[in-house]
């Protein structure tokens, strides 16, 4: 009886271990992983997870920083991210910051290449407040900002 329940256990435990490698680990489509390594053959340590029904999304280093990378389930390519320093923020992306801004500090920034552009996306905290703010390549501003109290974003 001892070993059924030792059996039973492990069984179970494999079947847990076997769906959580399913939905993270790399079973990408062949026709995503095939448009991944085309557009990133020096990407390295790639992990993926499916991000939702329609879209994977990769981890990855490439030239000695993180990437993230999205990839509809057909193989198209919809998003690149990765962080930069707050010394490799443009000074046209900064002078934006400064218009719409006073006494702000920047937590995060990173880069969003898209089908659409570039944009630099940045957490920041100006006035004990905390925003999401994005600046696409035309200059365009939008924040969100995050509530305090429940952890919700509100629009700006």
């Amino acid at each position: 009886m001892k070993n059924l329940a030792i059996i039973i256990a492990l069984s179970i435990a494999f079947s847990l271990q076997s769906c959580a490698q399913n939905k993270k680990g790399n079973r990408a489509p062949e026709k995503v992983k095939t448009a991944f390594n085309e557009k990133f053959p020096d990407a390295k340590k790639v992990e993926w997870e499916m991000e939702n029904d329609s879209e994977w999304e990769a981890e990855f280093k490439m030239k000695g920083k993180e990437y993230s990378a999205n990839f509809s389930t057909d193989g198209e390519w919809r998003e690149t991210e990765y962080e930069i320093k707050e010394s490799e923020i443009p000074a046209n992306i900064r002078a934006i910051l400064d218009e719409n801004f006073t006494d702000y500090e920047i937590e995060d920034a990173e880069i969003a290449e898209t089908p659409a552009g570039i944009s630099y996306e940045m957490e920041i905290e100006a006035d004990d407040e905390e925003f999401e703010v994005t600046i696409d390549s035309e200059g365009t501003l939008t924040k969100k900002k995050e509530s305090e109290e429940d952890g919700e974003n509100d629009e700006d």
